[in-house]
């Protein structure tokens, strides 16, 4: 039977991998805050003997890397889930920048990145500069690592589902949503679902790369915000402001993923952003304070 260790296995992308790969009959230890991410020792107890499929989704550095590297040399298939916030357009804008990137279209895995760094990787300056030195310390290990970078990661479980932003409003009985730059921004969504199809992929068939994650569809804020409402079957009169600081919602910086490259090594979505993000939503509306605004 085919074993996987996932660290972080108790996180909203190890949760969704474990699921997927379960139902696919295989063994899976996914370890969460019971295994301590920086002592080796604990790390090779959790490795054991060896995995078919090794999966890091709590590597934030070349620190990290290196104690991942051990390991790694005991599995037959390594995935790291790294994010698209390594990506650098040419003014030197990227996704935690003050001002949003621009690209002249979707971002492929040869676009360039920041510089490798290696300092606190919890900062907005620094979680970029740290995912591009973390990935650098796995890949030039000549080792079987898949490096994943998603964007927007949704899904059930999640502690901070972005689909709050229009969910509260439309709880608390909103008439009206204002979105600005008319709602034509796009932040590519990754459903957690989707991300471990993609996993199991790699799992299948292992190697050094990089690959982009991300739904099949990038909507922009007016169709996200349509899509919500539509899931609870309400309506609210749209106001789209060509330039305005109101309406600053979660999708509107610019970014959207090429997956092609997952595509052929024979990755197929579970679903767009609107069939995915259903089970998120109906959490949502499972929360007592969805229940106590909806009450008012």
């Amino acid at each position: 039977m085919r074993r996987a260790l996932i660290l972080g296995g108790t996180g909203l992308i190890g949760r969704a991998a474990a699921r997927r790969l379960r139902a696919s009959g295989w063994t899976v230890d996914a370890v969460g805050s019971e295994v301590d991410r920086a002592d080796p020792a604990a790390l090779d107890r959790a490795m054991g003997d060896g995995a078919d499929l090794l999966v890091d989704c709590l590597c934030y550095s070349a620190t990290n890397a290196r104690t991942l590297l051990p390991l790694a040399r005991k599995a037959r298939s390594v995935v790291m889930i790294s994010a698209k916030a390594v990506y650098v357009d040419s003014a030197g804008r990227h996704a935690n920048s003050a001002d949003a990137p621009r690209f002249d279209g979707p971002v492929t895995e040869e676009q360039p990145t920041l510089a490798p760094l290696e300092s606190d990787p919890f900062t907005r300056d620094g979680y970029g500069p740290n995912k591009v030195a973390a990935e650098r310390t796995l890949l030039d290990s000549g080792l079987p690592v898949t490096v994943l970078r998603p964007s927007k990661v949704h899904g059930p479980g999640n502690r901070r589902p972005l689909e709050s932003y229009f969910v509260d409003r439309i709880a608390a009985g909103h008439k009206v949503v204002v979105l600005a730059d008319r709602g034509e921004g796009v932040d590519h969504p990754t459903a957690a679902a989707n991300l471990a199809a993609l996993i199991e992929t790699v799992a299948a068939h292992p190697g050094a790369r990089v690959l982009n994650a991300a739904d099949p569809d990038a909507p922009n804020g007016l169709e996200i915000s349509r899509i919500i409402a539509g899931h609870f079957g309400h309506r609210w009169h749209e106001i789209l402001l060509d330039h305005s600081e109101a309406g600053l919602h979660p999708w509107r910086r610019g970014f959207v993923l090429d997956t092609s490259a997952a595509v052929a090594l024979g990755y197929r979505p579970v679903g767009d952003y609107a069939t995915t993000v259903q089970e998120t939503l109906h959490d949502l509306a499972s929360t007592s304070s969805w229940q106590y605004r909806a009450r008012e």
